[in-house]
C-alpha cells in the first residue's frame, strides 16, 4: 500500500512539475475584445456572455466576446489538430438558435458539431464527432 501511494504522489509530482500549461489557466488571446450585450437583447441570450471553465480530459476554457440575436464570436481553449496535444485558442462563430423554447449556440468546430446551451448558473458544452460524443459542465469566471 506504501508503494502504492508514493507512486501515485509521484506521477501528481510529475505531472504538476512538467506540465504546468495543463493546470493554469491560460493567457487570454491578444485580440481579444469583449463587447458587451446590446442591452435590448433578451437575458436569456446576454446570460452566454463571459469568460467559462470546466475540466474535461483536460482543462478547458471558452469566451463569448460577442453575441447578438444571429450568432456569437467564440474562443475555445483545446487541442489544435496542429499542435497534437497542446491547447491553444481558437477563434469561432457560433449560430444562436432555439430549440424546444431555449436558446442555445451550436458551432462547428475541428473535432466536431458542439452545442452550448444555459443551465442555471452553468454552461453545458457538447461535442458530437465521428468518435462519439462529450459532454461538459462549465463555469463562469471572472
Amino acid at each position: 500500500m506504501k508503494t502504492f501511494v508514493v507512486l501515485a504522489v509521484s506521477i501528481v509530482l510529475v505531472g504538476i512539475l512538467f506540465c504546468p500549461e495543463l493546470i493554469a489557466a491560460p493567457s487570454m488571446p491578444s485580440d481579444l475584445q469583449m463587447v458587451q450585450p446590446d442591452p435590448s437583447l433578451p437575458k436569456e441570450l446576454s446570460a452566454f456572455f463571459g469568460k467559462w471553465e470546466g475540466t474535461g480530459r483536460i482543462p478547458y476554457f471558452l469566451i463569448v466576446e460577442k453575441i447578438d440575436t444571429e450568432k456569437a464570436s467564440l474562443y475555445v481553449w483545446d487541442v489544435g489538430a496542429e499542435t497534437a496535444s497542446t491547447p491553444i485558442w481558437t477563434r469561432y462563430e457560433a449560430h444562436v438558435a432555439k430549440e424546444r423554447g431555449k436558446c442555445k449556440l451550436w458551432y462547428s468546430g475541428r473535432h466536431g458539431n458542439c452545442d452550448l446551451t444555459l443551465k442555471g448558473d452553468a454552461l453545458n458544452w457538447s461535442k458530437i464527432s465521428q468518435y462519439g460524443s462529450e459532454s461538459l459542465r462549465l463555469t463562469r469566471v471572472p
